[in-house]
Protein backbone atom coordinates (compact mmCIF):
# COMPACT_ATOMS: atom_id res chain seq x y z
CA UNK A 1 0.00 0.00 0.00
CA UNK A 2 1.36 3.43 -0.92
CA UNK A 3 1.04 6.70 0.87
CA UNK A 4 2.09 10.24 0.15
CA UNK A 5 1.53 13.72 1.50
CA UNK A 6 0.97 16.46 -1.05
CA UNK A 7 0.70 20.24 -0.74
CA UNK A 8 -2.83 21.54 -1.18
CA UNK A 9 -3.23 23.39 -4.50
CA UNK A 10 -6.11 24.41 -6.71
CA UNK A 11 -5.44 21.26 -8.74
CA UNK A 12 -6.17 18.88 -5.86
CA UNK A 13 -8.70 21.02 -3.98
CA UNK A 14 -11.41 18.70 -5.32
CA UNK A 15 -9.93 15.92 -3.15
CA UNK A 16 -11.27 17.63 -0.02
CA UNK A 17 -14.71 16.54 1.21
CA UNK A 18 -17.50 18.51 -0.45
CA UNK A 19 -18.53 20.22 2.77
CA UNK A 20 -14.95 21.40 3.35
CA UNK A 21 -14.50 22.69 -0.22
CA UNK A 22 -17.47 25.00 0.30
CA UNK A 23 -16.66 26.00 3.89
CA UNK A 24 -15.32 29.53 4.39
CA UNK A 25 -15.67 29.64 8.17
CA UNK A 26 -12.03 30.63 8.72
CA UNK A 27 -11.29 32.25 5.37
CA UNK A 28 -13.84 35.08 5.67
CA UNK A 29 -15.13 37.27 8.47
CA UNK A 30 -18.62 36.33 9.75
CA UNK A 31 -20.49 38.90 7.62
CA UNK A 32 -18.63 38.07 4.40
CA UNK A 33 -18.98 34.36 5.14
CA UNK A 34 -22.76 34.60 5.44
CA UNK A 35 -22.90 36.65 2.24
CA UNK A 36 -20.87 34.02 0.37
CA UNK A 37 -23.18 31.24 1.52
CA UNK A 38 -26.34 33.20 0.71
CA UNK A 39 -25.04 34.04 -2.77
CA UNK A 40 -24.23 30.38 -3.41
CA UNK A 41 -20.56 31.07 -4.07
CA UNK A 42 -18.61 29.75 -1.08
CA UNK A 43 -16.55 27.35 -3.25
CA UNK A 44 -15.37 30.25 -5.41
CA UNK A 45 -14.44 32.20 -2.29
CA UNK A 46 -12.48 29.20 -1.02
CA UNK A 47 -10.60 28.89 -4.29
CA UNK A 48 -9.85 32.60 -4.26
CA UNK A 49 -8.55 32.43 -0.71
CA UNK A 50 -6.26 29.48 -1.42
CA UNK A 51 -4.98 31.12 -4.59
CA UNK A 52 -4.18 34.37 -2.76
CA UNK A 53 -2.41 32.66 0.13
CA UNK A 54 -0.38 30.46 -2.23
CA UNK A 55 0.70 33.52 -4.18
CA UNK A 56 1.50 35.77 -1.22
CA UNK A 57 2.67 33.37 1.51
CA UNK A 58 3.07 29.90 0.01
CA UNK A 59 1.70 26.46 0.78
CA UNK A 60 -1.20 26.57 3.25
CA UNK A 61 -2.35 22.95 3.39
CA UNK A 62 -1.51 19.29 3.01
CA UNK A 63 -3.48 16.24 1.88
CA UNK A 64 -2.46 12.73 2.91
CA UNK A 65 -3.24 9.96 0.44
CA UNK A 66 -3.35 6.22 1.02
CA UNK A 67 -3.28 4.24 -2.23
CA UNK A 68 -4.09 7.50 -4.02
CA UNK A 69 -7.28 7.91 -1.97
CA UNK A 70 -7.58 11.09 0.14
CA UNK A 71 -7.33 10.07 3.80
CA UNK A 72 -7.07 13.43 5.54
CA UNK A 73 -6.08 17.06 5.18
CA UNK A 74 -4.96 20.11 7.10
CA UNK A 75 -5.18 23.88 6.48
CA UNK A 76 -2.99 26.53 8.11
CA UNK A 77 -1.97 30.15 7.52
CA UNK A 78 -0.67 33.25 9.28
CA UNK A 79 -3.47 34.88 11.30
CA UNK A 80 -3.50 37.88 8.94
CA UNK A 81 -5.08 35.55 6.36
CA UNK A 82 -7.63 34.13 8.81
CA UNK A 83 -10.23 36.87 9.48
CA UNK A 84 -12.49 34.69 11.63
CA UNK A 85 -9.73 34.24 14.20
CA UNK A 86 -10.31 37.81 15.38
CA UNK A 87 -13.82 36.82 16.51
CA UNK A 88 -12.58 34.43 19.19
CA UNK A 89 -12.39 35.54 22.82
CA UNK A 90 -8.86 34.16 23.17
CA UNK A 91 -7.47 35.92 20.09
CA UNK A 92 -5.07 37.06 18.80
CA UNK A 93 -2.73 34.30 17.71
CA UNK A 94 0.82 35.04 18.86
CA UNK A 95 2.92 37.01 16.36
CA UNK A 96 5.51 34.23 16.12
CA UNK A 97 2.95 31.55 15.24
CA UNK A 98 0.90 30.32 12.29
CA UNK A 99 -2.70 29.29 12.88
CA UNK A 100 -3.82 25.70 12.42
CA UNK A 101 -7.29 26.28 10.98
CA UNK A 102 -8.69 22.81 10.48
CA UNK A 103 -7.49 19.21 10.32
CA UNK A 104 -9.59 16.23 9.33
CA UNK A 105 -9.00 12.51 9.03
CA UNK A 106 -11.66 10.88 6.88
CA UNK A 107 -13.83 7.94 7.96
CA UNK A 108 -12.04 4.66 7.51
CA UNK A 109 -8.67 6.18 8.38
CA UNK A 110 -9.40 7.53 11.85
CA UNK A 111 -7.77 6.41 15.12
CA UNK A 112 -4.66 5.34 13.25
CA UNK A 113 -2.35 8.23 14.10
CA UNK A 114 -2.92 10.28 10.94
CA UNK A 115 -3.98 13.34 12.93
CA UNK A 116 -0.53 13.40 14.47
CA UNK A 117 1.03 12.82 11.06
CA UNK A 118 -0.72 15.90 9.69
CA UNK A 119 0.39 18.07 12.60
CA UNK A 120 4.00 16.98 12.21
CA UNK A 121 3.87 17.65 8.49
CA UNK A 122 2.73 21.21 9.18
CA UNK A 123 5.44 21.65 11.80
CA UNK A 124 8.19 20.45 9.45
CA UNK A 125 7.01 22.87 6.78
CA UNK A 126 6.95 25.76 9.23
CA UNK A 127 10.36 24.98 10.73
CA UNK A 128 11.75 25.18 7.20
CA UNK A 129 10.20 28.65 6.88
CA UNK A 130 11.58 29.84 10.19
CA UNK A 131 8.20 29.85 11.96
CA UNK A 132 8.47 29.09 15.67
CA UNK A 133 5.07 27.67 16.58
CA UNK A 134 1.58 26.56 15.60
CA UNK A 135 -1.46 27.85 17.45
CA UNK A 136 -5.11 26.87 17.24
CA UNK A 137 -8.42 27.69 18.83
CA UNK A 138 -9.90 24.64 20.48
CA UNK A 139 -13.54 23.86 21.13
CA UNK A 140 -14.87 22.56 24.44
CA UNK A 141 -18.25 20.82 24.26
CA UNK A 142 -20.60 21.15 21.30
CA UNK A 143 -19.17 23.86 19.07
CA UNK A 144 -18.94 24.58 15.30
CA UNK A 145 -17.48 21.62 13.42
CA UNK A 146 -14.86 23.88 11.86
CA UNK A 147 -13.24 24.41 15.26
CA UNK A 148 -11.02 21.54 16.35
CA UNK A 149 -11.88 19.87 19.67
CA UNK A 150 -9.50 21.03 22.38
CA UNK A 151 -9.08 17.40 23.50
CA UNK A 152 -7.81 16.46 20.04
CA UNK A 153 -5.27 19.29 20.03
CA UNK A 154 -4.03 18.28 23.48
CA UNK A 155 -3.75 14.67 22.32
CA UNK A 156 -1.45 15.60 19.43
CA UNK A 157 0.89 17.69 21.56
CA UNK A 158 -0.59 21.17 21.91
CA UNK A 159 -0.61 22.98 25.26
CA UNK A 160 -3.10 25.56 26.45
CA UNK A 161 -1.66 29.10 26.44
CA UNK A 162 -4.89 31.02 27.07
CA UNK A 163 -7.65 29.13 28.88
CA UNK A 164 -11.33 29.69 28.18
CA UNK A 165 -14.42 27.64 29.05
CA UNK A 166 -15.43 27.29 25.38
CA UNK A 167 -12.56 28.38 23.12
CA UNK A 168 -9.10 27.99 24.66
CA UNK A 169 -6.11 28.91 22.53
CA UNK A 170 -3.47 26.21 22.31
CA UNK A 171 0.13 26.18 21.09
CA UNK A 172 2.68 23.71 19.80
CA UNK A 173 6.35 24.60 19.45
CA UNK A 174 7.17 23.48 15.92
CA UNK A 175 10.59 22.03 16.69
CA UNK A 176 9.29 19.73 19.41
CA UNK A 177 7.63 17.60 16.75
CA UNK A 178 10.95 16.64 15.17
CA UNK A 179 11.32 13.91 17.79
CA UNK A 180 8.00 12.38 16.74
CA UNK A 181 9.25 10.83 13.51
CA UNK A 182 9.59 7.29 14.83
CA UNK A 183 6.15 7.34 16.42
CA UNK A 184 4.56 8.70 13.27
CA UNK A 185 6.20 6.13 11.01
CA UNK A 186 4.98 3.36 13.32
CA UNK A 187 1.45 4.79 13.10
CA UNK A 188 1.60 4.82 9.33
CA UNK A 189 2.95 1.29 9.17
CA UNK A 190 0.12 0.13 11.43
CA UNK A 191 -2.41 1.92 9.24
CA UNK A 192 -0.98 0.37 6.11
CA UNK A 193 -0.58 -3.11 7.51
CA UNK A 194 3.19 -3.13 7.39
CA UNK A 195 3.42 -2.15 3.74
CA UNK A 196 6.51 -1.01 1.92
CA UNK A 197 8.49 1.55 3.88
CA UNK A 198 8.90 5.00 2.38
CA UNK A 199 9.77 8.40 3.83
CA UNK A 200 6.36 8.93 5.37
CA UNK A 201 6.37 12.68 5.82
CA UNK A 202 8.22 14.02 2.82
CA UNK A 203 6.06 16.63 1.07
CA UNK A 204 5.67 16.05 -2.68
Amino acid sequence: MGRRIAPLTLDNLADLPTTCRSCVFWELDPVSGRAAVESGKPELEKEGWISAVLLEWGSCGRIVYVDDNPAGFVLYAPPAYVPRSQSFPTSPVSPDAVQLMISRVLPGYQRQGLGRVLVQTVAKDLVGRGVKAIEAFGAVGRQPSCVLPADHLLAVGFKTVRPHPRYPRLRLEARTTLSWRGDVEVALERLLGGGRKEPALRPF
